[in-house]
C-alpha cells in the first residue's frame, strides 16, 4: 500500500533477490540489518538517539539500546534455527545419551557456556564434568575411552588449547560432539557438528549472541537426549524434586526471621 503496489509485484521482487517468498525475504532483511552495523556493536554507535533523548556523551536511550539487542539476538538465533540439519542434531542426540561419561570443555565465554550446559546433563543422573582451565582439560581427555563423549564448545572452532584436546579424546577413541562455526578445524575433527555462523565481535559491549545461541544448542541437546531416557528419567526427576522441596521446607526461616 505505501509504495502504491500489487502483492504480485512484492513476490516477483522477492522472487529477483533469490528469496522463496515475503517471509523468507523478511528474514534475510533481519539477518543483513543485523550483521552490518559498525564498531560498539553491530547494531549500535555511541551516539545512537541522543539528540531524541538529550543525553551526555556515550549515553544510548534505553529503550533504544533494548530493542536492537533483541532484535540483533532475535536474527541471530533465527539464522541459527534455518541453518541447522534435524540430522545432526539426532546424531548428537544419540552420541550423548548412549556415553557412558560426558565431558564439556570451553574456555573463556565458552568455558561459561560448557558449565551451563553440563548443569543440564547432571540433572539428567549423566555422569559428567565441565573444565575451562585448557591444562585440565588437555590431560582429561587423555583419560577418556570408547563409549566416552566430549561436549566441546568454541565460536571459532580455532582455539588452539580446545583442538588439542580434541585431538587427544579422538585418540582415545572418545566421540566429540562440537558446538562451534562451520568450515573451522574444531567441525572437521569432532564426530559430529551443530554450527552457528555468526559474525559475531568481541568488543567489550557486545551482547555476543554466538554465546546465546550456543546456549539455545545446548538446551536442545538436553531435551533431545532426555526424551530418548523415557520413564526412567521421568522419575529420578520426580524423586529429584520431591528431595529438593522437602530440604527448602527444612531449611526455609521461621515467620519474622531475615
Amino acid at each position: 500500500d505505501r509504495v502504491g503496489v500489487s502483492e504480485p509485484t512484492v513476490a516477483r521482487f522477492c522472487a529477483a533477490l533469490g528469496c522463496r517468498g515475503f517471509r523468507e525475504f523478511k528474514i534475510k532483511l533481519a539477518q543483513d540489518i543485523a550483521g552490518g552495523m559498525p564498531f560498539l556493536h553491530q547494531d549500535l554507535s555511541a551516539g545512537l538517539g541522543l539528540e531524541a533523548d538529550g543525553g551526555g556523551p556515550g549515553t544510548v536511550p534505553g529503550a533504544v539500546l533494548a530493542g536492537k539487542l533483541f532484535d540483533r539476538t532475535i536474527a541471530t538465533l533465527m539464522q541459527v534455527r534455518n541453518n541447522l540439519p534435524a540430522e545432526a542434531v539426532d546424531r548428537a542426540a544419540d552420541v550423548l545419551a548412549a556415553a557412558r561419561r560426558i565431558e564439556f570443555y570451553g574456555s573463556g565465554n565458552s568455558g561459561t557456556v560448557a558449565e551451563d550446559i553440563q548443569r543440564k546433563f547432571f540433572r539428567l543422573g549423566m555422569p559428567t564434568v565441565a573444565y575451562t582451565d585448557s591444562h585440565v582439560y588437555f590431560a582429561s581427555a587423555l583419560t577418556l575411552a570408547k563409549g566416552d563423549a566430549v561436549v566441546a564448545v568454541s565460536s571459532t572452532g580455532r582455539t588452539r588449547d580446545i583442538l588439542d584436546a580434541v585431538r587427544n579424546a579422538r585418540k582415545a577413541g572418545a566421540d566429540v560432539v562440537a558446538l562451534t562455526r562451520s568450515g573451522s578445524p574444531l567441525a572437521e575433527m569432532a564426530t559430529v557438528s551443530l554450527v552457528a555462523d555468526i559474525a559475531d565481535d568481541f568488543d567489550i559491549h557486545s551482547p555476543m549472541t554466538v554465546r546465546i545461541a550456543h546456549l539455545v544448542l545446548g538446551d536442545i541437546l538436553s531435551i533431545a537426549v532426555a526424551l530418548r531416557m523415557g520413564d526412567t528419567l521421568q522419575e529420578r526427576l520426580k524423586r529429584h524434586d520431591r528431595a529438593v522441596d522437602a530440604h527448602v521446607s527444612e531449611n526455609r526461616l521461621p515467620a519474622g526471621d531475615s
